[in-house]
């Protein structure tokens, strides 16, 4: 256990053979089990794990007799860890590349109750540009963006990061059938996340590559059916979330900025169309053209800083130990009749916290 909870280390495994035997043995010994989900292999990476079994007992194999994907064999071992009723549930890939050493770093936010849902963020790191593959580190870039409008979670990021744990609470509330089964996984669950109001928060970790791992996801791939999916779970959201759960205005200013949107691409048409034709811009048309861009630009604005504000209290709290420092602090100024400095611990109604008391 860690620090009174029960965690489970879940290892969706598709063909890592070569790998699967170090990751079992890096893995630490506070974890009280290690589930394998061997997801189909077409190795010999279930003898592997077999083999393992008897110098490492917490270690659980299931096998899927067909590939579902990585979410699918995630899927499987989430739900494993629910019925079982762990505390919390890493994820930790097959193929070496999570640090068994950023673990505690992960957890200590939900022992805290700081977060129902921690994941890595491998750029924070300065070497993340240098280490990470150019077209992974651009295309992770591009879906980072379009995963937090579609998500919520603005002020997370490096969302194909698949180093995560998730709370008690969370895995008996998603409904893990319904999970895509993809790699865009980790975008899908954050969403689901979102509807439900849980807090999550970014933990930076060391990236890890060139161990010996063989990847299966190609950026230029997965770009447009990610993108196409992202699109998908926004409007998802902002049906359960925004009209059926609990209604919000934002929804009026993202319909407007559509629909401002649709008018500036039909009046783009229009006016390029009479320029090529007459040899001339319509001025009414070009107004026109002009006047719908800026609404759409405003609006969709607008509707993106009220759904930020609308999350913003999804972050993870603060280290407790931090609040507490920081309102020993103030509380001493106070005494000697100074103003404590402005800063996230400071003021009354944060150091009356009944945690800090």
């Amino acid at each position: 256990m860690y620090r009174g909870q029960s965690v489970c280390i879940i290892v969706p495994a598709y063909n890592e053979a070569r790998q699967i035997e170090r990751v079992i043995r890096s893995i630490p010994v506070m974890v009280d089990h290690i589930v394998v989900v061997n997801d189909g292999s077409r190795d010999h990476t279930g003898d592997v794990v077999r083999g393992l079994q008897a110098d490492f007992p917490q270690t659980v194999l299931i096998e899927h007799d067909v590939n579902q994907g990585c979410g699918g064999a995630l899927a499987t071992g989430y739900k494993w860890a629910r019925d079982q009723g762990i505390d919390i549930a890493v994820r930790m890939d097959g193929d070496g590349q999570m640090d068994p050493a950023d673990l505690p770093a992960l957890l200590d936010p939900i022992v805290e109750h700081r977060a129902h849902y921690a994941k890595g963020n491998r750029l924070f790191s300065g070497e993340a540009f240098r280490r990470i593959p150019k077209v992974r580190y651009f295309g992770n870039a591009f879906l980072s963006l379009l995963t937090k409008i579609a998500s919520g979670y603005w002020h997370v990021a490096d969302f194909q990061s698949g180093y995560t744990a998730i709370c008690r609470s969370a895995l008996h509330t998603i409904d893990w059938d319904r999970m895509y089964k993809q790699y865009g996984q980790p975008n899908d669950l954050l969403v689901r996340l979102n509807v439900y109001n849980y807090r999550v928060v970014d933990v930076p970790i060391d990236p890890v590559y060139n161990v010996g791992e063989t990847s299966g996801m190609k950026i230029s791939r997965i770009v447009f059916s990610l993108s196409w999916l992202l699109i998908k779970l926004f409007f998802w959201r902002m049906k359960e979330k925004y009209v059926i759960r609990d209604f919000h205005p934002l929804i009026f200013f993202y319909a407007l900025g559509g629909i401002f949107g649709l008018s500036t691409l039909a009046l783009g048409v229009r006016v390029v169309s009479f320029r090529l034709a007459a040899g001339y811009f319509p001025p009414t048309s070009s107004l026109a053209l002009m006047f719908a861009f800026m609404s759409t630009s405003l609006f969709t604005l607008f509707a993106m800083w009220f759904d930020m504000e609308a999350n913003k209290d999804l972050k993870g709290l603060p280290e407790l130990r931090s609040l507490v420092a920081e309102c020993r602090q103030d509380r001493a100024l106070l005494a000697n009749g100074s103003e404590p400095a402005p800063g996230p611990g400071s003021g009354a109604a944060s150091c009356a916290d009944p945690r800090l008391l």
